[in-house]
């Protein structure tokens, strides 16, 4: 199983000192943790895209890319890549590129984005959201696996001949995951091309995650896929640890008291009560993120947030170092203890590889 942290590089005033970071102090810190991760020896680092204030990562893959050539081991993911408003043929070069420079240690995330202003910005219309991501992603499918492509849709141009470049590394695209919060298309979009389903359960109770799940699994069973236990599944998840469960609650409620996903509704003690926000300790963490798979099953792919609503780095780096010293690798022996045979394993490049040509050799 795959651990990791994933990033929605927002700048948001820390509400304890009354500081904002700067746009390069931001994007400077992101690169920071992305090696401190796997430093602490995580899996993954993603980043979110968003086109607006007060975040930073309009162009995710200049930021992997410079972390690629900074780290050696790390999977660079996003934990967005906006499918209905990027152009299609842009995205399957720009990661087919990101894929050559990072030796294949690089996947992505598909999704629709939480800034519905992003559509006209990007001449698209919000109203056809659904629509844009199905047909968007139907052609990028084609342009990592097809060497000539011709296309007609309704929304873009046609192409004619087109040759993506450079093709994908080892004639393998990236692994693509398809990220929702409350869209079961996009649950049925990754189920019919045999894709991950990413739940970001970090907003929802666990009922609602577990519906969506579910309805992948058994939707990635319907075509063909495997079983629906082999469905290849991710799942978000937010934490703030101290060793001391009093000293973290104490500690974060200004942050999420404050923060704008979070701040000016139900308590943190509602709101970690009735999702899958977790603060306290280490075996706090650990215990809630085991329970994940009592209602998703077993899973891939397990990521983190850990430096939004204004956190200091300083602050995020200690959280990293309880990700990696205390919870990761309890979590990662008692996941695979009880990880069934024939439940793969999370997808890397190497092993996509292999698989490809082992099938072929068949």
């Amino acid at each position: 199983m795959q651990f990791g942290i994933f990033t929605v590089g927002d700048r948001t005033t820390d509400p304890t000192d009354g500081s904002t970071p700067g746009e390069y102090e931001r994007i400077k810190a992101m690169v920071t943790i992305a090696r401190k991760a796997e430093e602490v020896g995580l899996d993954v680092f993603a980043t979110g895209e968003h086109h607006n204030p007060p975040f930073v990562p309009s162009s995710p893959t200049t930021l992997l890319g410079h972390i690629a050539a900074r780290t050696e081991r790390l999977i660079l993911s996003t934990s967005t890549t906006l499918i209905t408003t990027n152009d299609p043929v842009k995205i399957a070069e720009d990661f087919a590129m990101l894929q050559h420079l990072a030796d294949g240690r690089v996947d992505l995330m598909m999704g629709r984005g939480n800034t519905g202003p992003v559509y006209p910005w990007f001449g698209q219309d919000i109203r056809q959201g659904i629509p844009l991501a199905i047909e968007n992603y139907a052609l990028l499918h084609r342009l990592w696996r097809e060497d000539v492509v011709n296309w007609e849709g309704r929304f873009r141009t046609a192409l004619q001949g087109f040759t993506s470049t450079p093709r994908p590394l080892d004639g393998v695209p990236p692994f693509v995951w398809h990220g929702s919060i409350r869209s079961p298309e996009i649950a049925e979009q990754a189920a019919y091309y045999g894709d991950g389903f990413f739940a970001n359960h970090i907003f929802w109770p666990k009922e609602h995650t577990a519906k969506m799940v579910g309805l992948y699994r058994r939707r990635f069973a319907h075509y063909g896929h495997g079983t629906p236990e082999q469905a290849i599944v991710g799942l978000g998840g937010h934490v703030f640890m101290r060793r001391n469960s009093q000293d973290a609650v104490r500690e974060f409620r200004p942050y999420f008291d404050n923060a704008p996903v979070y701040g000016h509704g139900p308590s943190l003690e509602e709101y970690t009560r009735e999702t899958p926000l977790t603060v306290g300790s280490p075996q706090e963490v650990i215990d809630r993120t085991m329970s994940f798979r009592e209602y998703v099953g077993d899973y891939q792919r397990q990521l983190f947030l850990v430096d939004s609503g204004g956190l200091p780095l300083k602050t995020v780096l200690e959280q990293l170092d309880l990700l990696g010293e205390e919870v990761v690798p309890v979590l990662r022996k008692e996941m695979e203890s009880l990880r069934p045979a024939g439940v793969p394993a999370g997808p890397t490049h190497a092993a996509r590889v292999a698989r490809r040509d082992a099938e072929a050799g068949a």
